[in-house]
């Protein structure tokens, strides 16, 4: 109880009714092209939590949101954490963009995809080091980084949702990393999205690169192993509510 918060800013997710699909739809392709930061809607999200904290401090606020409101709360969390205040945060089915490698059945392929992309983003980072531009946007970006791993968001997720899944297999694969020694290496590549690198690389317009909003440096992860029926109801909130359910609970700090 000495830990609950005087407020809750929750964020809600994309609504199916006419008057408002069309905005969030726009708002979910903006998180696919790593662009939600340029958005008047995170720019009143962000004013709200800032005006909040300035009166009441960062500990009496929490943060949350499903699905797009989940990356509007991370996207602000992650914004409050470089300003040094850690809000807690609590993010239901949060958008990670790639391809969904969690969804294969094989392990050893899932693996090796992974290794590969590991190998391939860490290619791409040299190679951009070797600029003495990029070196110095590099160094800023992993400082950045860096200075919000004491950040610690709440995620929740449903393996079998093809929209969030995915931070299973990131954070899993980092650790697996960091276990055979190449902490450095999981460091590099955890800071990059190969799916942002594809689609600037193959000329799809408006990409952002630079710091992508579903990478985080920790994370206390919550895995929901329920059976579901199909993706849709892997992916809708009110999955969270069952009682009876069968959840793995992991948390991933950065080293």
């Amino acid at each position: 109880m000495d830990r609950s918060p005087r407020y809750v800013i929750a964020f809600r997710g994309t609504l199916i009714k006419l008057e408002s699909f069309a905005r969030d739809l726009k708002l979910d392709i903006d998180i696919i092209r790593n662009g939600l930061h340029h958005t008047g809607r995170f720019r009143t999200a962000i004013k709200a939590v800032l005006d909040l904290v300035s009166v009441v401090g960062s500990s009496k606020v929490w943060l949350t949101g499903h699905s797009l409101g989940a990356a509007m709360a991370m996207l602000a969390g992650k914004n409050m954490a470089k300003r040094g205040n850690f809000l807690e945060a609590f993010l239901f089915n949060p958008p990670y963009v790639s391809p969904p490698i969690e969804r294969i059945k094989n392990k050893k392929v899932r693996h090796g995809l992974r290794f590969a992309g590991t190998l391939i983003k860490a290619g791409i980072a040299f190679a951009a080091a070797a600029s003495d531009n990029h070196n110095n946007s590099n160094g800023i970006q992993d400082s950045s980084f860096a200075s919000i791993s004491g950040w610690i968001p709440c995620l929740f997720v449903n393996h079998l949702d093809p929209i969030c899944s995915e931070y299973i297999g990131h954070f899993k694969h980092k650790k697996k990393l960091e276990d055979i020694g190449a902490g450095g290496l999981a460091r590099l590549t955890s800071q990059h999205s190969l799916g942002n690198m594809a689609m600037s690389a193959v000329g799809i317009k408006g990409i952002d690169t630079s710091e992508p909003l579903h990478l985080l440096p920790s994370a206390n992860l919550t895995v929901n192993l329920y059976p579901c029926q199909d993706m849709i109801s892997a992916h809708e909130l009110h999955q969270w509510w069952r009682p009876d359910l069968n959840l793995s609970c992991s948390v991933y700090k950065y080293k």
